[in-house]
């Protein structure tokens, strides 16, 4: 029997979510983006009015301007992003435990189990879509597939809030008279070597010879074969992503930093959402690694071993600065800043305690720590700031992620990605 696989994807999720939180944006000219004064001057998303002036993604602002001289910017909330994201994949798990995100805004949802509670893909489809709208001012477009491939492709058909159904009983006659770029996987260098063999759409692709295909892409040819043909082959959905052997962040910074006070602040808010995070996958790590790039793009990294695993903010950038201090001189300004945390185990909440505390200094910290976790979860990230950070705010900075902690973004004061 096949499985039911849907792919859901959030229409203009940065946007979206902009006019979902500011009722005044809904149906105007807008676009998400980064300050063209600051190092991020760029188009990150853009409204459905926008989108229909011309103006696309990752364009720099000024040339979006040209097509719209009006054109309303909106800085980006990466906080209010994630945490609408969360609350969309909640709604997901009261049809299925079977997700695999793909991206913020986008996930396979495996729902082969769940027809006989909910009805048929279709009709989970239809849900899920009714209750993003209702409970988050939200649009979903949803394909219905019995693989992976094929439902990411009829999420893609009909946009903005719709369900599209690729089945085996349809799917040549929907399927194959589309481009091959229509295809997941199909990049701009695969069309160009495979349009020059006259293959330019997916039925051309499911009908060409697979060894020649496999000439042409190495084993790529032979999935991308499998793909236009309804295959399964290397699409199987997981149900959950591999845990994280370290999380971290990186800051670049709006402006040169000169003084070790700008560095110690800029360090613990780094910190502040780095320990929220191993605490929220229950988590300590005992290696603290920084790494540094200066005003000249050069960048040195260190790392020191703590005695305990800890997953407390003010341990970790205390670490994090007593590398700095021992291993670079600010004689060259700093532009980009990061901290890592590594050698994670377990956090059950017991944690080891030191024979120097006999006040459980760490246990005071940790029911602390839980305590602001609680009111941030409630109330927003920025509830609850330390008073260091909020008289020091170091505006309008970009926050990269950490390549092995993909899911993070800041949420302190001053924080505009």
């Amino acid at each position: 029997m096949d499985r039911i696989i849907l792919h859901s994807d959030l229409n203009n999720f940065f946007a979206s979510v902009e006019a979902a939180k500011n009722p005044l944006l809904r149906g105007k000219v807008f676009a998400v983006a980064g300050d063209p004064e600051k190092r991020h001057g760029i188009i990150l998303a853009k409204s459905q009015p926008a989108k229909e002036l011309g103006i696309s993604t990752g364009e720099v602002i000024w040339q979006a301007k040209l097509k719209c001289p009006d054109l309303i910017l909106v800085k980006p909330d990466m906080v209010s992003y994630h945490r609408y994201s969360k609350r969309v994949h909640e709604i997901y798990r009261r049809f299925t435990d079977t997700i695999e995100p793909f991206g913020i805004d986008e996930a396979w949802l495996d729902v082969t189990g769940s027809t006989r509670l909910f009805g048929s893909g279709e009709e989970i489809a239809r849900k899920i879509r009714h209750a993003v709208k209702e409970e988050l001012g939200l649009t979903v477009s949803i394909g219905v597939s019995f693989n992976k491939i094929f439902a990411k492709l009829g999420s893609d058909l009909k946009k903005p809030d719709a369900t599209t159904i690729i089945s085996r009983d349809n799917f040549k006659a929907v399927v194959h008279p589309l481009p091959i770029t229509a295809l997941l996987f199909v990049g701009r260098s695969t069309r160009e070597k495979l349009e020059r063999y006259g293959i330019k759409k997916i039925g051309h692709l499911a009908n060409a010879d697979p060894n020649f295909l496999k000439n042409l892409l190495g084993k790529n040819g032979l999935l991308l074969y499998h793909y236009a043909n309804g295959s399964d082959i290397g699409s199987t959905l997981l149900s959950q992503t591999p845990p994280a052997k370290s999380i971290g962040n990186s800051v670049t910074t709006a402006y040169d930093l000169t003084t070790e006070q700008e560095i110690r602040i800029q360090l613990m808010m780094l910190a502040e959402h780095i320990a929220a995070r191993l605490r929220e996958q229950n988590v300590a790590g005992a290696l603290i690694h920084i790494s540094i790039r200066d005003r000249n793009l050069r960048t040195i990294t260190r790392q020191k071993q703590l005695e305990l695993p800890t997953n407390h903010a003010p341990a970790i950038a205390d670490a994090a600065f007593s590398l700095f201090q021992q291993h670079y001189d600010l004689s060259t300004p700093v532009r980009s800043i990061g901290i890592g945390v590594g050698n994670l185990s377990s956090d059950t909440g017991n944690l080891q305690l030191s024979l120097w505390d006999p006040e459980h200094k760490r246990v005071n910290e940790q029911n602390l720590d839980h305590a602001v976790d609680h009111l941030r979860n409630r109330y927003g990230f920025n509830c609850v700031v330390r008073a260091g950070c909020l008289h020091h705010q170091l505006k309008n900075y970009t926050l990269t992620n950490d390549p092995q902690a993909p899911s993070s973004l800041c949420t302190l004061p001053g924080c505009r990605h």
